[in-house]
């Protein structure tokens, strides 16, 4: 029992003097920015340290999208190996690497989903300067939700006491700036419109306004001139889950793969097949690709309740992959999609996807994946991009 005690009391004093160096450690970092949200949190972190860093400011980033990344002080990218699950407790670690590089500034992406977990990334961990919320939309509101309202609280909870922060929120920016009010934190709202389609277009792909305009106000709020910033943010590498079309050619026959499958929310993923369909000149043969997850089926009932009331008459085609696919196929009718129209193919190789796309296309085909890009939607998107180039980018929002 003498032991029992004695070693319990060793490993308390161990983690007190582990988190009192990383206290240090993360305060000796003169600039340190938060960035949180429901989408485009990646884009954003990864558009604001090209950004700092174009101006001179030696900064590094880390960020938690499809495929986690340290990001250096001259843009190399470092892929973070986990064990495990994604862990809050990663960001000690990812401390530590900063620590040992001596950068003037970091840019880290929340990683944590559970709003007790985002006020311990902020408040024990990060110690922002600069706060970043860059939207609010439903998703995972089974550990924020259920309400919008109760998403952009959670959300809140990244807001940096005393300091400074930015979102490109408009409907619930009402209730953050109340929030920010409580943590006497300046909460600042920037307009997409200040980013001109002029510069939109200098991007190797397509970056949504909101992303671009987050990051030129923080790089502002550092005296980054905005030339400078934009030039920085235009030669950074988009986030390896950015949406991208592809096109794939069989036998004469085209196929452009738009990989929406980070954006899975149904908000921004209708958002995104709209903006598609203005840039394509014809469609062809549509195929709706749905990739699930048995532990995020609330994410596919919304996905589905979005198909159903804005996208039913839109598609030729209904692929159905990844988990759950029974349970899917049986409640198609409970949502307004015609089961003759759905594809089966579940958990089965990528390739089996792409064949019986193009089984059934004619000259022209699109497909439109959506859902989850785990369970084989990430396989898909790559099989797709080793097949042939990548025509045209939209990051993911």
């Amino acid at each position: 029992m003498v032991y029992l005690t004695a070693a319990f009391l060793a490993l308390l004093l161990y983690a007190g003097l582990e988190f009192l160096q990383h206290q240090r450690r993360a305060l000796s970092i003169p600039i340190r920015i938060h960035v949180n949200g429901t989408r485009g949190k990646s884009s954003v972190t990864r558009l604001i340290a090209a950004g700092l860093r174009a101006g001179g400011i030696r900064t590094m980033a880390k960020t938690t999208g499809t495929l986690p990344r340290i990001i250096d002080e001259s843009g190399y990218e470092i892929p973070i190996k986990r064990r495990a699950g994604a862990n809050i407790i990663e960001q000690v670690k990812v401390f530590r690497k900063f620590f040992r590089h001596k950068p003037e500034a970091i840019v880290i992406e929340c990683m944590a989903v559970n709003p007790e977990y985002q006020w311990i990334c902020e408040h024990r961990f990060v110690h922002a300067t600069v706060g970043v919320i860059t939207n609010t939309r439903l998703d995972h509101i089974l550990e924020m939700g259920p309400t919008l309202e109760n998403v952009a609280r959670s959300l809140c909870n990244t807001l940096p006491i005393n300091g400074v922060a930015f979102t490109a929120e408009q409907d619930m920016f009402w209730m953050m700036r109340e929030e920010a009010l409580k943590t006497n934190c300046r909460l600042w709202r920037v307009n997409a419109d200040s980013v001109s389609y002029l510069e939109l277009g200098q991007f190797g792909y397509i970056e949504h306004a909101d992303n671009v305009a987050l990051a030129l106000a923080v790089c502002e709020h550092y005296h980054v001139p905005r030339e400078v910033a934009l030039d920085g943010m235009y030669r950074a590498f988009p986030d390896p889950g950015a949406l991208k079309v592809l096109e794939a050619e069989e036998d004469g026959r085209v196929v452009q793969f738009i990989n929406a499958l980070a954006a899975n929310d149904p908000m921004s993923t209708l958002a995104i097949w709209h903006k598609v369909k203005t840039l394509s000149t014809e469609l062809g043969t549509v195929f709706y690709m749905l990739n699930t997850r048995a532990d995020r089926y609330d994410r596919t009932i919304q996905l589905l309740e979005m198909v159903r009331d804005n996208l039913r008459t839109e598609f030729d085609y209904f692929l159905l992959n990844g988990e759950n696919l029974d349970r899917v196929y049986n409640s198609l009718p409970e949502y307004g999609i015609d089961q003759s129209k759905a594809v089966r193919i579940g958990m089965a190789a990528p390739g089996a996807t792409y064949d019986e796309i193009f089984r059934r296309v004619g000259n022209i085909g699109t497909v439109f994946a959506m859902g989850n890009v785990g369970k084989g939607g990430l396989d898909v998107a790559t099989y797709f991009a080793q097949r042939r180039r990548v025509r045209r980018g939209v990051s993911s929002q």
